[in-house]
């Protein structure tokens, strides 16, 4: 038997953000981390804490987050915190907004202390959600969806405020979603395949690789889905409706 629950709003969920010195998780390091704790939809732990990354702090990343060498002198080391992220990490659903981002940074830091990312839980990333519901809208970054979505984000690029708009932002989409956990798993897993698919023609029409940020705003409203109110018409079944989207499926 699963561990897991069936529906997916009953499952506690982990939302993760992290703040960097620049993009690449093997040469760049958290400069703070935030995982808010969500159960049936409300906050029930914030943890948050400025990170030294024992390194310089880009200007470019100070411009973006706010955070300077000054702000973090004196701030914990990431392995000093190491013990305390892992242990949240554990026995939950991990979401966080352009999931691959900020797993890949505390998937490397994490293993640089000698401890493991909980491959086994469920993920969840809600951006994979807004391409597909707000198509037609150019920018689908976190501050252009909490706005379409009526959710207050006082402070944009910092990890505590991000984590926990981002859990809003999932549960607001909850009404078009299945209610079932492996449901939505596989309605998530078809719709990245579809987008990844999408921003590689994208960028093979402008002639190369572009930031994962401008390839999310620009991401064109071609994909094929369900959408944008996750509306199955004559099926009540999620997952045929799902297969039925499948060009292969149809052929």
């Amino acid at each position: 038997m699963s561990k897991w629950p069936e529906k997916w709003q009953e499952l506690p969920l982990a939302v993760l953000d992290v703040e960097t010195t620049g993009l690449d998780p093997e040469d760049h390091r958290v400069t703070e981390v935030a995982i808010i704790r969500f159960e049936n939809g409300e906050v029930v732990e914030s943890f948050g804490e400025l990170v030294n990354p024992q390194r310089s702090i880009p200007e470019e990343s100070t411009k973006i987050t706010g955070i300077s060498e000054e702000d973090v002198k004196d701030a914990p080391t990431f392995e000093e915190l190491a013990d305390q992220v892992h242990q949240r990490l554990q026995g939950v659903g991990i979401v966080a907004y352009n999931l691959s981002f900020d797993r890949s940074f505390l998937r490397m830091e994490l293993e640089r202390c000698g401890l493991g990312w909980p491959d086994d839980a469920p993920e969840l990333d809600p951006l994979i959600f807004a391409r597909q519901f707000f198509k037609n809208q150019r920018k689908k970054n976190l501050g252009a969806v909490c706005e379409l979505l009526g959710i207050p984000l006082e402070e944009a690029h910092r990890a505590t405020n991000d984590a926990t708009v981002t859990g809003h932002v999932l549960y607001a989409f909850a009404d078009r979603l299945p209610e079932e956990l492996d449901a939505l798993l596989t309605l998530q897993n078809q719709w990245k395949q579809l987008q990844d698919q999408e921003m590689a023609g994208w960028r093979n029409r402008r002639g190369g690789d572009s930031e994962a940020e401008t390839l999310s705003d620009a991401f064109s409203n071609q994909t094929v889905g369900l959408g944008p109110a996750y509306i199955y018409g004559d099926e009540t079944d999620p997952l045929r409706a799902l297969y039925q989207t499948v060009p292969e499926a149809n052929d």
